[in-house]
């Protein structure tokens, strides 16, 4: 079981820890939502809790809770500029569908 994070989506979540001047790294998880079903959730973490499962990428820490684990397993999260857009991108092997926005997707 792994999560992991490209050259590029470490560097970007490490100025932005550096720029709130806070965080242990990235909490990754899932929530119900949208078209689709389900749909990613991320926010900066500032402490670990009990149950979460920790992995480190490019020397970034990433908090996922066990529940979200069984549908993100195996994904590795980039961070992508296309033209005038820039934001994550989730390869998530276990997608079966995404919605037309591509915010949600289904297992």
């Amino acid at each position: 079981m792994a999560v992991t994070l490209t050259e590029a989506a470490a560097r970007h979540i490490d100025r932005y820890i550096a720029r709130r001047g806070k965080g242990i790294g990235l909490r990754l998880g899932v929530k119900t939502s949208g078209c689709s079903g389900l749909a990613y959730k991320l926010e900066f973490a500032d402490t670990q809790d009990d149950a979460d499962m920790v992995f480190e990428s490019h020397g970034v820490r990433i908090f996922i809770d066990p529940k979200s684990l069984a549908y993100i397993d195996g994904t590795e999260l980039d961070f992508v500029r296309e033209g005038l857009n820039e934001g994550f991108k989730f390869n998530n092997p276990n997608v079966r569908n995404e919605c037309g926005c591509g915010e949600s997707f289904s297992i």
